[in-house]
């Protein structure tokens, strides 16, 4: 049987660290089959599926989604690259 469990959070499947939303993000984002995320990250195919199950509650998890790539965007503003001053140095 698979089960959810949760990682900061985050809904993920029971057992591993890899949450819903980043098997939604390689899935429908990224075009990653699911025989590939669950070979890849070592689920079972139906862990996978079960995770895509879950993305029912997609405003939750595209609300998170959402946070996370504005936390990244901030982050670039405020983290200057060390290799973008190399180069332009």
């Amino acid at each position: 049987m698979v089960s959810l469990g949760v990682a900061s959070g985050k809904p993920r499947i029971a057992g591993h660290r890899i949450t819903v939303q980043d098997i939604v993000v390689w899935y429908e984002r990224l075009g990653v089959c699911a025989d590939e995320i669950a070979s890849e990250y070592g689920h079972s195919l139906a862990d996978v599926y079960a995770a895509l199950a879950y993305y029912d509650h997609r405003e939750e998890i595209d609300q998170a989604i959402r946070t996370d790539e504005a936390l990244v965007a901030e982050l670039r503003r405020e983290t200057p690259s060390k290799v973008r001053a190399k180069l332009s140095g």
